[in-house]
């Protein structure tokens, strides 16, 4: 049985729909805090268990019988999500699984400027010494991140963030639609995957340049200091901590840690990546 951990997030329900394509349901199981939350997979035979990276005894029961188990990275960072991977990555062994998966980043470094690339690292190494076969996927940064680096350009013209560096943007969809693949042709991949990735980098002034095709009116890159921009977060009610970290991964953009890129999700997906604009398309209409 393959199961899946956060089958009703964004990323792991994407994976589940498209692995029912590939698999029958029988052989599909999720891993989920609120089984509640499941109930249509159930319904179409999916098994659905509990299962809460913080509660090993839950993880237990919704291995069991597993041959894969594919981890969803935790939205914890620091220490926290390690402890959870960790405790993930050791329930999935226990339970016999043939093969452990992993929703890796493709800048997963310990030394990344950015905080949740050194936890995945941190569980890489943690896999790979696991005992047991395992793969992890490095994938593409989400785009689906770009909407909420927007803040009022679409009102104002002006889309102002910190310099940043060029980043190869990946579609949940196509990210979802590699990982069924490679849990169906169980063995694809030992080790960290290539960059699963869209097949160019763009950075802030690319993306202003699509919302100005999108919407017709002009949108211009503005570059703001990083602490005049920290301060517009906090201003606005956001957490200090949670403006450093973003802040963490324009330092990383800059570094070029997201600009690598290649042919291999194209390759499992069978069909182009889809592009930054047609993820912003609708959020631009939407507005």
């Amino acid at each position: 049985m393959i199961i899946v951990t956060g089958g009703t997030g964004r990323l792991g329900a994407g994976i589940v729909e498209r692995l029912l394509t590939r698999v029958p349901a029988d052989r599909v199981g999720v891993s989920v805090r609120d089984p509640e939350r499941a109930g249509d997979l159930a319904a179409r035979g999916v098994r659905v268990r509990r299962g809460d990276f913080t509660d090993p005894a839950s993880l237990a029961a919704a291995f069991e019988g597993a041959t894969q188990v594919l981890i969803v990275s935790t939205n914890q960072t620091g220490e926290a999500a390690l402890a959870q991977h960790v405790a993930a990555v050791d329930a999935a062994y226990r339970a016999g699984a043939g093969r452990i998966l992993y929703a890796s980043h493709q800048g997963a470094a310990a030394d990344s400027l950015f905080a949740p690339m050194p936890n995945h690292a941190a569980t890489e190494r943690h896999l790979a010494g696991a005992g047991t076969p395992f793969t992890a996927l490095r994938n593409g940064f989400y785009a689906g991140t770009v909407e909420h680096l927007l803040g009022r350009a679409l009102q104002t013209g002006d889309l102002v963030a910190p310099a940043d560096g060029p980043v190869s943007w990946t579609a949940h969809a196509d990210l979802a639609e590699a990982a069924a693949v490679i849990l169906a042709e169980d063995g694809a991949f030992d080790g960290p995957t290539p960059p699963l990735t869209a097949p160019v980098a763009l950075d802030l002034e690319d993306v202003a340049g699509i919302l100005t095709d999108l919407t017709g009116r002009p949108v211009r890159r503005v570059v703001a200091g990083d602490e005049e921009w920290v301060a517009s977060l906090t201003a606005h009610g956001v957490p200090a901590a949670q403006a450093d970290l973003l802040l963490g991964m324009f330092h990383a953009s800059r570094r070029g840690e997201f600009a690598s890129t290649g042919t291999d999700l194209e390759r499992l997906i069978g069909r182009p990546a889809t592009t930054l604009r047609e993820v912003l398309a609708p959020v631009v209409a939407a507005r």
